[in-house]
């Protein structure tokens, strides 16, 4: 399995040059069963580290722009009237696809950004008062334009709590974008490592990995000590307890460990948790800062 997965990554770093820490913690959320937000510039890669994620995996793929016209509809489906048969049958939005792609998920409204709420959250939609299930897996990536771009709306904190992680690409090196330069290739990435069916059976194990009862309670002290506590204005909700958890457990699973170690939690924690410290608010407090100092705060052995 171990194999596999270091195929995965350097699959796509043939692609998305000098982003390797991104790129495995990409991994980590999709073995968690969770769903990633990134949030950059545009013309960063988010999209293009999406395709390469679905293709890898041979998962079904879909993208939707998300623009301030975009209704819930257009992403769900919508039950369409049949002359011939005198009955409505249900047309599928593309949300029905192992892979969906929000691309600037926060243009849309809020009643639209609302509608993925119970996809991300309990893996099926409802429409008129029937429940479709989504397939399986299913990962939802969403890219995030930063706040100070005309024409964006900030997401909720219902919403934001759903991403298990917040990723961000950022600027390429030098030498990363000379060679994305000098390759000039413009090909869409195709190339598959392992099928969906491996990817559930990883998924699967990543759940036996062991997270001993001090481990457990680490996670716990980190996450409590941002409750009641005024330097911490957006408190860890449980939701944000289980993605540590689940990611710290992924992230010993690729390093080909059966077990959690403290070190597992300090490598994921900032991606699981600054979106969800900073909440809509990107300029008041340095979510990056904080979580940090949550880190350097709690001593794992004390917990």
């Amino acid at each position: 399995m171990r194999k596999d997965i270091e195929s995965c990554v350097t699959a796509i770093q043939q692609k998305i040059k000098g982003k390797d820490e991104q790129i495995q913690l990409a991994l980590v959320c999709l073995l968690a069963k969770g769903h990633l937000l990134l949030e950059d510039l545009p013309g960063m890669g988010k999209t293009t580290l999406s395709q390469c994620l679905a293709s890898v995996l041979s998962m079904d793929y879909a993208r939707v722009q998300f623009t301030s016209d975009l209704l819930p509809a257009d992403m769900l489906g919508v039950n369409i009237y049949e002359p011939d048969t005198h009955q409505f049958s249900f047309h599928p939005g593309p949300i029905f696809h192992q892979v969906l792609l929000a691309d600037e998920i926060n243009r849309a409204s809020p009643k639209t950004q609302s509608a993925l709420l119970e996809a991300m959250a309990e893996s099926q939609v409802t429409i008129d008062g029937n429940s479709y299930e989504l397939p399986m897996p299913f990962f939802v990536i969403a890219t995030q334009n930063p706040l100070f771009q005309s024409g964006t709306y900030p997401l909720p904190e219902s919403q934001i709590d759903r991403f298990t992680m917040k990723l961000s690409l950022g600027f390429p090196n030098f030498e990363a974008e000379k060679s994305m330069l000098l390759s000039n290739d413009d090909r869409l990435f195709s190339k598959t490592v392992i099928d969906a069916e491996q990817l559930l059976d990883m998924q699967k194990q990543v759940t036996n990995v062991v997270v001993s009862e001090p481990v457990v309670d680490y996670i716990l002290a980190l996450v409590n000590a941002t409750r009641d506590n005024p330097e911490y204005p957006n408190a860890l909700s449980p939701r944000a307890s289980k993605a540590i958890y689940h990611c710290a457990q992924a992230f010993a699973f690729m390093h080909d460990r059966t077990y959690v170690i403290p070190e597992d939690v300090q490598m994921i924690f900032p991606s699981v948790t600054e979106h969800r410290l900073r909440g809509q608010d990107q300029y008041a407090h340095n979510a990056t800062l904080l979580s940090a100092q949550l880190l350097k705060k709690v001593d794992p052995i004390a917990a």
